[in-house]
């Protein structure tokens, strides 16, 4: 079997719903990702600035000079609340999403934060001097292969990995921007994405930064492969995170997509989350067709009954989202010689073959 192939392209189908063209969160329209990687090796502080393996990660919800002024219905939801999401306060409190979102180490939030301000500020010369706005950045703790003594990333990454944003056609997945670091069931984790269209046409588009779990938790559509597979070696433990951004071009309102984001978390369940008391699983949800105008009256969403199939899209997006983010990351070497093993594809093309989980 050829093991650099997608999970879907050996023929393993997650949920009942088709994909998007892409099969990620770039398939809503108006969606792109960028990323800036931050790799080096260098003497411990304070002679050098020690190995990073660390970066950031930024979702671009369509043009960023008009989400101040024309914000997006938003909603957020915790599953375990060991983690931070900025500007989640307001998004629960107005439902709108006014800056793109950010992915990064848990103890780099405030330096992108600072550059997340000075990428709104350029987009809109009014912030700062009319108006203020409050960035939405997610993080991970990467601190098991990366040096987070130091904060390893610039203010200027934020600004930075937008613009990789705007030049991107497609999500990069695996150990990439702020999935440099991450850990995922005891392997290699990091960023992952996919899509779903629903029955009545809209297209659900997650992304995760998957950083939790253990190595026995772990399942693939259903098959509990972790208890199946050799042991990867060492392992930090239970506690890390998840941020998932789903996004929608259904014109949902924000209470909706605050049950929409809800759903994200059975999403991780079938993964084998549990939501470790030391993890942080915090979810954002946003739309692209429902853009407020401030001081106007906000979206309304749609009829109740339209809203079964965009939480199966939600559920089964990010359960492949996380299996993506697997399946792409490759073995990393960190801090202190520790070594992260990505998980053995031909191994879990076996045990699936073996389950009646691959059709094609």
């Amino acid at each position: 079997m050829d093991s650099e192939r997608s999970l879907r392209e050996h023929g393993l189908r997650i949920g009942e719903l088709d994909p998007g063209p892409s099969g990620s969160i770039a398939d809503v329209d108006g969606v792109a990702v960028g990323h800036v990687t931050v790799v080096r090796d260098e003497p411990d502080p304070p002679e050098g600035r020690g190995v990073a393996r660390s970066g950031v990660t930024a979702v671009v919800p369509g043009p960023v000079e008009r989400l101040w002024g024309e914000p997006l219905s938003a909603g957020t939801a915790v599953l375990n609340g060991a983690g931070e999401l900025t500007s989640s306060v307001e998004i629960m409190e107005w439902g709108l999403l006014s800056t793109p979102v950010y992915l990064t180490a848990t103890m780099s939030v405030g330096r992108v934060f600072d550059g997340a301000v000075a990428a709104a500020v350029a987009s809109d010369p009014a912030l700062g001097v009319d108006h203020v706005v409050i960035p939405t950045v997610g993080e991970c703790d990467d601190s098991w292969l990366n040096d987070a003594r130091v904060v390893q990333v610039e203010a200027e990454d934020a600004g930075r990995a937008v613009a990789d944003a705007a030049g991107s056609t497609e999500v990069v997945e695996g150990a990439v921007g702020a999935g440099t670091g991450m850990i995922c069931c005891d392997w290699k984790g990091g960023i992952g994405s996919s899509s779903r269209i629903t029955e009545e046409g809209h297209v659900v588009g997650v992304l995760v930064l998957a950083n939790y779990g253990v190595k026995s938790d772990l399942r693939v559509d259903g098959v509990p492969v972790g208890r199946l597979l050799e042991d990867p070696g060492r392992s930090r433990g239970p506690a890390g995170s998840c941020i998932a951004v789903v996004a929608t071009d259904a014109p949902l309102g924000s209470a909706q997509l605050t049950r929409i984001a809800r759903r994200a978390g059975l999403g991780l369940g079938r993964t084998g989350s549990v939501a470790h008391h030391g993890s942080g699983e915090i979810f954002v949800a946003f739309s692209t067709t429902a853009r407020a105008v401030r001081g106007e009256a906000r979206p309304q969403g749609v009829a109740e009954d339209g809203l079964d199939s965009l939480f199966q899209a939600t559920v089964e997006a990010t359960e492949e989202a996380v299996m993506n983010a697997l399946w792409r990351a490759e073995t990393t070497t960190g801090r202190m010689g520790r070594v992260v093993e990505r998980l053995p594809h031909e191994p879990v093309l076996d045990l699936l073959e073996r389950h009646g989980r691959l059709t094609g």
